[in-house]
């Protein structure tokens, strides 16, 4: 809860009561799972639980299993379940580095993850998240799993000590203009593409100077670099690619191994392609606080350009900074439209399929924002 002063007295400021869903602590704990590079991840609990997380990471090369608990294991438990699969997994994958993950089922009929891993006694590390899906905020389900690393010695404690501040900011920047920032937020598609797509291309021909930031999380940024790139493509087209400087959270030596590969193949990418990046403002994990690096860039730099394109977490970006541009923004949030209308942002669109399209993959890929630019700009 947040700490408030009214006449001189401190009162504590009652947390929003959020009523439209959030993300889960388990899924979130799978996925950093997975960029810890695990083979296995075991999710203790039914089989449906976060079913949906589950078979996507699949795709992105890891084995997601369940004990499969049933109303049977609800009330006389599960962990001869655990050990026996435990063993399993051993034969069938040769994993390197496991994971298991506890649900609200096992954490509520209190099932020890620690204790079935010593029975099974697996000859390769494992990293134990006791998690369920009742925290307020779904990045306790990334501290566990980081919690339970560092004391398996997969990750440095500096390394956490950074991620945790990550996550302390990223909870913030989604209370102030995020998901979490009011008790309901319809879902929308925001604004049409292809009158958006036209007024960038407008702005170009006007001559106007514009700046591209991407802000992603993750491997999201394999889809949101393709909107950098279009629009640097159109504005070469034009004659006016020096009217255009590009941002990018891509510094590959930062992270945990999976997100640090993210950033490489995407830097690739864009080099491939001719992009230049005249500032990197950090890594793909740190969109909380990448957004305040690019403001600072643009106070210093780019105080007097016209117009802005911001992709991945266009909230984290300070409006202080960006107050005089045109502000055209790219999520693959639906809900979260509302707030960067009301942050000042005058076009918002929505990537609605981005993430099931950006697991898996080691290329940037074609956005529809992007295919739109690109159509609209053979059409003109």
């Amino acid at each position: 809860m947040d700490k408030i002063k009214d006449d001189g007295q401190t009162k504590t400021k009652k947390e929003i009561s959020i009523i439209h869903p959030r993300p889960s602590s388990i899924v979130a704990a799978l996925y950093t799972l997975r960029d810890l590079n695990v083979d296995v991840a075991i999710l203790h609990g039914p089989p449906g639980c976060s079913f949906k997380h589950a078979r996507l990471l699949e795709e992105d090369g890891i084995h997601v299993v369940t004990t499969s608990l049933d109303e049977n294991g609800f009330v006389f438990g599960g962990h001869d379940e655990l050990v026996a699969l435990l063993e399993k997994v051993s034969e069938m994958f040769d994993p390197k580095l496991i994971g298991v993950v506890g649900t609200c089922v096992s954490m509520i009929i209190g099932e020890e993850l620690h204790d079935a891993v010593l029975e099974a006694n697996p000859d390769v590390p494992v990293i134990e998240v006791e998690v369920h899906a009742g925290y307020r905020n779904n990045t306790k389900g990334v501290l566990l799993t980081l919690e339970s690393a560092l004391d398996s010695g997969i990750i440095s404690e500096n390394e956490f000590d950074r991620q945790k501040a990550l996550l302390e900011e990223a909870t913030m920047v989604e209370k102030r203009h995020g998901a979490a920032s009011k008790e309901y937020l319809a879902p929308s598609r925001g604004d049409v593409k292809y009158k958006v797509a036209q007024r960038i291309i407008g702005l170009l021909k006007e001559g106007k100077r514009g700046i591209t930031i991407m802000n992603a999380k993750k491997e999201t940024g394999y889809m949101f670099a393709d909107i950098t790139v279009a629009v640097n493509e159109i504005a070469k087209q034009l004659g006016v690619e020096t009217n255009i400087v590009n941002m990018a959270n891509i510094d590959d030596t930062l992270g945990l191994p999976r997100v640090r590969h993210h950033a490489k193949c995407i830097k690739d990418d864009l080099e491939a392609r001719g992009i230049v990046i005249h500032d990197n403002i950090g890594g793909l994990d740190e969109y909380p606080i990448a957004g305040n690096v690019a403001g600072k860039l643009i106070d210093e730099k780019y105080g007097d350009y016209d117009f802005a394109v911001i992709t991945g977490v266009p909230h984290a970006v300070p409006m202080d900074s960006i107050s005089g541009m045109e502000i055209i923004s790219v999520t693959n949030g639906p809900r979260q439209v509302l707030p960067l209308k009301e942050m000042g942002h005058k076009y918002v669109i929505v990537e609605i399929d981005l993430h099931p399209k950006t697991l898996g993959v080691n290329h940037i890929v074609e956005s529809e924002f992007g295919a739109t630019l690109r159509e609209v700009a053979k059409d003109e």
